[in-house]
């Protein structure tokens, strides 16, 4: 079914939202990698279950906040823990 374009809009609606997703996905993950990166690269040891939690982490804003912090931090707890 290579190269199939499927008639519907129904269809094309769905597959549209799927890829829409997708690439949501794609840029959380490229985020959370792109903090342990930074984080690495500075010389901040980063624990597995640090590494963990960042991977884990779906939400964009929070991912970006980390990737900000990280790029001044003098550690880890700098960038991971919300001020109180």
């Amino acid at each position: 079914m290579k190269g199939y374009e499927y008639q519907s809009d129904f269809a094309r609606k769905y597959i549209a939202l799927g890829r829409d997703e997708g690439r949501d996905e794609g840029r959380v993950e490229a985020t959370a990698r792109s903090v342990l990166t930074v984080l690495r690269v500075r010389g901040i040891d980063v624990p597995d279950a640090a590494r963990e939690r960042v991977m884990a982490q779906k939400d964009p804003e929070v991912l970006e906040r980390w990737l900000e912090r990280a790029a001044a931090a003098a550690s880890l707890a700098e960038v991971l823990d919300e001020p109180s």
